[in-house]
């Protein structure tokens, strides 16, 4: 952490390549809510007519207004997807080749093959990320029935279960997604080797990537915790303050977050990096 802080170069890279993807991607995300918003408005939708005091009916009000949004929204994503899809997997290549250049001389650029990497990290999280949905649904078909009295304790048990579950799991099984790349470059091989070298690491190195990655996701839920306090420290001032400065609270501790979370990104792929050199350093190039 000491050695990636005294290089913000590297953090900025990162911060760099992530942003001229999600800036522009946002943007886009904007302009199709608004054209959804002109096709049906709120007002339309019955959005502004939802009882906040009664969480029961509340929950029947946005199913229904979901389901006027829901056709509209699907149209946008079926092509906005892909295409985000195909501009994160090029962007982050390229980006992630530059600070791997700056981690270590001996990586150098190949961002033809590390487009490739970044696309099967993309289809993984995705297909992990379809699966916690799926799993999700199913206890809410499970436990709030048409027919009885809806279980919302149940349901939240199941929720929280099911997502630290597939956070973890995520951990457990992501660093090889990461650490594929490093081996691409230290070993020069290709991506499919990389791929296939991770799952033949041995239960040392393979002990030391899953513990800097499961550190690295409680990290990661730390620092949400630390932004949504950050955001909502200021409310009991919210008279003094005004609206406009608590908005602006809350746009700082997300930029804090995003940055401070491309921070440890960077330490994770130093560490992967350092004991790859204790491992495999004398044997990577053959």
């Amino acid at each position: 952490m000491g050695w990636v802080f005294d290089r913000p170069v590297l953090t900025a890279i990162e911060v760099s390549w992530r942003w001229l993807f999600g800036v522009p991607f946002l943007l886009v995300c904007w302009a199709r809510m608004q054209s959804v918003l002109a096709k049906l408005d709120l007002e339309a939708s019955g959005f502004n007519a939802i009882d906040r005091q009664n969480p029961w009916v509340a929950a029947v009000q946005v199913g229904h207004v979901w389901g006027q949004y829901q056709p509209l929204c699907v149209a946008v994503l079926h092509w906005l997807l892909p295409v985000a899809g195909l501009g994160w997997a090029v962007v982050s290549g390229v980006g992630r080749s530059f600070l791997l250049n700056r981690l270590d001389a001996r990586m150098r650029v190949r961002p033809a093959e590390m487009v490739a990497l970044q696309a099967a990290f993309l289809l993984v999280m995705g297909a992990a990320f379809w699966g916690w949905y799926r799993s999700v649904e199913w206890a809410a078909q499970t436990t709030m029935a048409a027919a009885g009295e809806p279980d919302l304790v149940g349901f939240s048990c199941w929720a929280i279960f099911l997502t630290l579950g597939f956070f973890t799991l995520w951990a457990l099984v992501s660093w090889a997604l990461s650490m594929a790349p490093i081996l691409m470059l230290l070993e020069d091989c290709g991506p499919a080797q990389a791929l296939a070298r991770c799952l033949r690491l041995g239960r040392p190195f393979t002990g030391k990537l899953v513990e800097i990655n499961l550190v690295m996701g409680i990290v990661k839920l730390a620092l949400i915790v630390l932004a949504m306090v950050l955001s909502a420290a200021p409310l009991p001032f919210s008279d003094e303050l005004g609206a406009d400065a608590l908005h602006w609270i809350g746009v700082a501790a997300a930029i804090f977050y995003c940055v401070a979370n491309d921070y440890f990104q960077v330490v994770r792929l130093k560490g992967f990096v350092e004991f790859w050199k204790m491992f495999r350093g004398n044997e990577g190039a053959s």
